[in-house]
């Protein structure tokens, strides 16, 4: 036992050892630092949310005792689903793509891409409060307005071609004017907890155009939990209509939807953007291939979804056909974004504490494959040959 001490205390003291020991040190201490930081502030992150949540469901408990005493599911709270999706959110559908809701902030061009039988472009505006706003335009080769509603609608399917898509549920609908409250789950990737969705949505015509208008509400009957993380700001609506194909043949043979949609998830602006820009053309082109094997199923198929036959139950209208702005061309004046947008300088005002976190998180997943050490011990084996 003497002589196995002996050996590693002489072994410590020789001085390429000694060099190599103090090499790795100076790698690891900021990784190990960011990591440390990262569990602190999701540590109080944590702890916050957990007290928010907990007075949230006091509140909600408190209101639900103090109306009429009986609220116990959702249809005493939306009885006959006439204030689930009003004709406010409706005239809020509209004024966005009228983009008479801008104010100082103007859309920016994020992307546009064509295929054989699709186009599509995609816009984004950051309002001073709330989340960012994203608003698409997709024409849609070869495709009626009505079954680009029915695709919208119809979750069943869904869940065939969104691989987000874990669960959904009808949790009631109203016949009289097709209002549906639907429930979601979403997966998302390992670091960041599944998404909880609750939203109303309805279904608005005026003349052969379509005004889908889904947003998040309240459903005391399902109580928030801890995960899957809920998220209660949500609006994504869309315009459907027939157009006349890009290929200029004459015909209205294509069906343009016009997208708005913004969401609170719980995620940093700057991160979001990033993560946003990165997988939106994926999402597309899913969503792209989900429509096609829709149009090929209904053409083999008779039998509709409740979902879809739902979707067939609409609120005529009378909405004054106008030419959106963003259907336009971007000006030369317009803000264009940068593809290199995720490698420039961290601007004014970004939150550091997201970028140890996110360090952090890199660091955790690399640690847990085992490739940290191994870099740490080449990089020092390196340094020390160099001095050799």
């Amino acid at each position: 036992m003497a002589g196995w001490y002996e050996e590693a205390v002489g072994l410590l003291r020789r001085p390429a050892v000694a060099e190599m020991a103090v090499d790795v040190l100076l790698c690891a201490v900021p990784i190990w630092a960011a990591v440390m930081i990262g569990l602190v502030i999701g540590w109080a992150r944590g702890k916050h949310q957990r007290k928010d949540a907990a007075l949230a469901d006091d509140d909600d408990a408190a209101d639900a005792s103090g109306d009429a005493g009986d609220c116990v599911d959702g249809r005493t709270f939306f009885e006959g689903g006439h204030h689930v999706v009003t004709e406010k959110d409706l005239e809020h559908l509209v004024q966005l793509l009228d983009n008479k809701e801008s104010g100082d902030t103007t859309w920016q061009h994020l992307m546009e891409r064509t295929t054989s039988n699709m186009t599509y472009k995609a816009w984004r505006r950051e309002p001073e409060v709330g989340p960012i706003m994203y608003c698409s335009r997709t024409i849609f080769e070869d495709a009626t307005p009505e079954l680009v509603r029915d695709f919208f609608w119809d979750d069943e399917f869904r869940l065939k071609w969104d691989p987000m898509l874990a669960y959904f549920k009808i949790l009631e609908e109203f016949p009289q004017n097709g209002t549906m409250i639907i429930h979601w789950i979403k997966k998302f990737p390992f670091f960041c907890s599944d998404r909880e969705y609750i939203f109303g949505r309805r279904i608005w015509e005026s003349g052969k155009t379509y005004y889908c208008v889904t947003k998040g509400v309240p459903y005391p009957a399902l109580p928030k939990k801890e995960k899957p993380r809920r998220v209660e700001l949500y609006f994504s609506s869309w315009r459907i209509r027939a157009v006349q194909s890009p290929k200029q043949d004459g015909q209205q043979s294509a069906c343009e939807v016009t997208l708005v949609h913004y969401e609170d998830m719980g995620i940093p602006k700057d991160v979001a953007k990033v993560g946003v820009r990165h997988g939106m053309w994926g999402a597309v082109k899913k969503f792209q291939s989900g429509f096609r094997a829709y149009q090929q199923m209904r053409d083999t198929e008779n039998t509709l979804s409740r979902s879809a036959i739902m979707a067939r139950v609409t609120t005529k209208t009378s909405i004054a056909s106008s030419s959106c702005p963003l259907d336009q061309e971007p000006s030369n004046a317009a803000k264009t974004i940068d593809e290199s947008e995720n490698s420039r300088a961290v601007q004014p005002g970004f939150d550091w504490k997201w970028v140890v976190f996110g360090g952090a998180v890199a660091a955790v997943c690399v640690l847990n494959t085992g490739l940290v050490g191994k870099a740490l011990l080449i990089g020092a084996a390196s340094r020390r040959q160099a001095k050799k």
